[in-house]
């Protein structure tokens, strides 16, 4: 990916890892991130990656391949969806939009989203496209669809959708923490990248880094795909069947591990946030273990920000057993940092909505390989 034309306004700084391409500043983060805040910024997306598809098969046929409801979307409707492995691990994460004619998906995986979906098209009346050269995406903290024509996504976190259940510790704190993050991508061609921007400049909005709306996000305990996924990421680890999963839809691949997790299993790992040791003037990198006082390892850095009020924090991937309470340590270039957890996802590993448990004979039929015998881990 071409880096973005904004890397050449004053004080601007390239972004990292998967935001490299992407102004990550223009010299003052903490007041970015209050811009944002308060709702007058506007951050480079162009980053992310952009798939379409078109043709009158297009939402039905999406829908028997994802984990979300989508095939009666109408149009400007947004949703977000799942390609999951047929384990049920997740693969690939979009948002999606149709507007009538095309189903637009953003992405972070557009090349080897765009080739799976290509796979899979057989005779359906279906034309798929990797749009990322031709399309970017802006990001703004609003909570509603841009009108004017413009296809834009709205972040439905921390809502759970119909369908959908929470894994949250505490649903209502979760929701609380999000309330200040309204989110949404707009679409525009990338070669007006630059015009679109300047025009929401002109009407007052600020230029924000992905400093700025990567410490908001982590803040709001959103999940993101580069970040929290690894290989072996079940949906119930990350919370993520508020917004991406439906349990009640049809069939689709790796629903028998989502439907078995939810109503018989518990997910082995759970996200959490961090509030690290504000003292120290360094942070761990995404990937950094993560340690128990006696130095087990229990998990892993997946995003770290400094925040403008809450300091440093970090979202980490935890096994679901450690002891919610426990203080923990995570290494750093200038030592060991200590980390006090904030629960996102319940210790428990039971969702909100789990059913009533089953009896002997239903056990039997739901229990396989990696459930015990009261329906516990799934590995």
């Amino acid at each position: 990916m071409t880096a973005s034309s904004l890397l050449s306004r004053p004080g601007a700084v390239d972004g990292l890892g998967p935001d490299a391409g992407v102004p990550w500043h223009y010299g003052d983060p903490t007041a970015e991130q209050r811009a944002l805040e308060s709702g007058r910024a506007v951050v480079d997306q162009s980053h992310l990656g952009v798939v379409t598809v078109a043709g009158p098969d297009r939402l039905t046929w999406l829908d028997s391949l994802c984990t979300q409801s989508v095939a009666s979307l109408s149009p400007g409707e947004a949703a977000e969806l799942m390609i999951l492995s047929p384990q049920g691990r997740i693969e690939h994460v979009a948002g999606l939009v149709d507007d009538g004619t095309t189903a637009w998906l953003i992405t972070e995986s557009a090349p080897a989203l765009a080739a799976f979906l290509d796979r899979m098209r057989f005779m359906l009346r279906v034309e798929v496209a990797d749009a990322t050269a031709a399309w970017a995406a802006i990001g703004e903290p609003v909570a509603a669809p841009a009108g004017d024509g413009l296809v834009s996504w709205v972040d439905p976190w921390p809502g759970i959708t119909a369908g959908g259940t929470s894994y949250a510790a505490d649903p209502a704190a979760t929701a609380d923490a999000a309330t200040a993050r309204p989110w949404r991508l707009v679409l525009v061609p990338r070669e007006s990248l630059a015009t679109e921007i300047d025009a929401r400049v002109a009407a007052g909005a600020t230029l924000a880094g992905t400093w700025a709306s990567e410490a908001i996000r982590i803040a709001a305990h959103r999940p993101r795909a580069s970040r929290e996924v690894d290989e072996t990421t079940l949906p119930h680890e990350l919370d993520w069947l508020r917004t991406a999963v439906h349990l009640h839809k049809g069939c689709y691949r790796g629903q028998e591990t989502v439907a078995k997790v939810h109503n018989v299993g518990r997910p082995p790992r759970r996200l959490t946030l961090l509030h690290l040791d504000g003292s120290a003037h360094t942070l761990p990198e995404p990937g950094t273990p993560v340690h128990t006082a006696d130095g087990a390892v229990v998990g892993r850095v997946t995003s770290v920000a400094r925040h403008h009020e809450l300091g440093p924090i970090a979202l980490a991937v935890l096994k679901r057993n450690v002891d919610p309470a426990a203080t923990l340590t995570v290494p750093t270039d200038g030592g060991p940092v200590t980390a006090a957890q904030e629960l996102i996802v319940n210790a428990d590993g039971v969702s909100a909505d789990r059913p009533d448990r089953p009896g002997p004979t239903m056990k039997g039929l739901l229990m396989g390989k990696g459930c015990g015998a009261d329906g516990g881990d799934m590995s």
